[in-house]
């Protein structure tokens, strides 16, 4: 079955989101951790928006699907603080988008 760019932004946004979550955990990075989200959601949103029901190639899908795994590994806030900037780019760069 083949997914679409806004299937995968939607993924990629709640792994965003669990990191986020755990980011918060922190209370003197919590302004910040809701900043970056919020930025980055605004970012894949508007790739979501443009490209949404365009179907994704098979190795776009495998790299985000990827790196969504990556993020579900992330135990520490700390090191969610830094996925938080850095996995959206992933996401983006897999798709052809500039981060």
């Amino acid at each position: 079955m083949t997914r679409t760019i806004g299937e995968l932004v939607d993924l990629a946004l709640e792994a965003e989101e669990a990191l986020a979550a755990l980011g918060e955990e922190i209370d003197d990075e919590w302004s910040y951790v809701t900043d970056l989200e919020a930025a980055w959601r605004d970012r894949l949103e508007l790739v979501a928006s443009g490209r949404g029901d365009e179907p994704a190639d098979p190795t776009v899908v495998a790299a985000v699907d990827r790196a969504i795994e990556e993020t579900r590994l992330v135990k520490d806030p700390h090191r969610a603080i830094d996925w938080l900037s850095t996995f959206p780019q992933i996401v983006l760069v897999a798709m052809g988008e500039q981060p």
